[in-house]
């Protein structure tokens, strides 16, 4: 009895004493999410949103999709097609934009997985139907595993971009201009 007496009390100390360095941890910091409402679409992962401290321009993490509005770089295979998507899913939403390590890029963007209220992760969603590759920026790749798995299966079942694209397929991080 007094053996499982004071293994109680040490599960209990060390629990106590994990909680106070989260709470430790995470005071003084910024928050991990935040409430944005979508104002504008930029093109497929990256939009416009207002949030309580003003107006943010947000690139999505762990996600590319082919470049539409680039300065000096050509219309690329499926850049409209991906930003249509990105349309029907954020337009008007109000999302929880979810932070990873670091929160801003060296544009100053914010960078953040977009989550409807519904819960849909919105990145995620436009890798699923092949209108986003992966693209992995460390030390920001806290869901780098499951979107390559989503990945996978969208090249895999040939959506999108790797069934209309076949000359992206082979490029690293370029998908080449054709009817997007």
């Amino acid at each position: 009895m007094s053996l499982n007496r004071n293994f109680l009390v040490a599960a209990e100390t060390a629990l106590a004493v994990a909680i106070a360095a989260l709470i430790a941890a995470g005071c003084g910091s910024e928050p991990s999410t935040i409430r944005a409402t979508v104002k504008r679409v930029v093109d497929g992962d990256t939009i416009v949103v207002a949030t309580s401290t003003g107006t943010e321009r947000v690139r999505y993490i762990g996600i590319d999709t082919p470049e539409s509005v680039k300065p000096n770089v050509p219309v690329q295979c499926w850049a409209k097609r991906a930003s249509a998507i990105n349309h029907s899913l954020v337009d008007g939403q109000t999302l929880t934009l979810r932070f990873d390590r670091e929160h801003r890029d060296r544009y100053g963007r914010l960078l953040a997985y977009p989550i409807r209220s519904d819960g849909l992760d919105v990145g995620a969603e436009l890798v699923r139907r092949g209108a986003a590759r992966t693209l992995e920026f460390p030390p920001n790749t806290a869901h780098a595993v499951q979107l390559r798995a989503i990945e996978q299966r969208a090249r895999t079942q040939r959506r999108g971009l790797w069934r209309d694209c076949p000359e992206g397929q082979s490029q690293a991080g370029t998908l080449l201009r054709s009817t997007g």
